[in-house]
């Protein structure tokens, strides 16, 4: 393989991505060189947009457009009671396409772990804000079934505890170690049904 600096940085960049390694990144880039005008020239023009026009929302953790407000956060058309809490966007993608949940979303952005995410890191305070600002009666805790997602989900609900609503979490149907963007649609459905009351403190 020639030694050509551009494309060993772009193979690198590639390899990072999810569920790809340094062969499939091989393979993509060769691709890419093979269609340049097809795929390179729009391709690169697209993620300079994203790059520039696309961020993530500072209140619920959604995409939104720099020029718009969040429609997640703005629903004007829907008033829901319940607000989903979701590790990352993937989740909330995996969720909406299954069609089974109707009600507003909050992306934390990872979860409390050990290798450096720290609870300040993670959009817990504006949670806590939404709720009460909008009156939610129920919160559901879709964190992955991963150590750090149940620790994550623990330390929602000690910030929850002085908020007059209702915690539930995802039961059966989701494995142990299972994360959420991973799970089929019958999964996710059972795991909704069948969603288990944390605390309560309307009681």
């Amino acid at each position: 393989m020639q030694n050509i600096n551009e494309i060993e940085e772009l193979i690198k960049l590639i390899s990072k991505l999810p569920g790809l390694g340094p062969k499939s990144a091989k393979r993509i880039v060769l691709k890419l060189i093979n269609n340049r005008d097809e795929l390179v020239k729009p391709m690169a023009n697209t993620l300079a947009q994203v790059y520039k026009n696309v961020t993530r929302c500072n209140s619920c953790g959604s995409l939104k457009s720099m020029s718009t407000r969040c429609i997640n956060c703005e629903n004007t058309k829907n008033k829901y009671s319940k607000i989903c809490v979701v590790e990352d966007i993937a989740d909330q993608w995996s969720i909406e396409n299954s069609n089974i949940y109707q009600g507003y979303f909050h992306i934390l952005g990872g979860t409390i772990s050990s290798v450096g995410q720290r609870k300040e890191d993670l959009l817990v305070n504006s949670l806590v804000e939404r709720v009460n600002r909008d009156k939610i009666e129920e919160v559901i805790l879709a964190t992955s079934a991963t150590v750090e997602g149940q620790t994550t989900a623990y330390y929602i609900q000690d910030s929850l505890k002085n908020s007059n609503v209702k915690i539930t979490k995802l039961a059966q149907g989701l494995p142990v170690g299972g994360e959420i963007e991973s799970l089929d649609d019958g999964t996710l459905f059972s795991a909704f049904k069948n969603r288990s009351n944390l605390v309560s403190n309307s009681d």
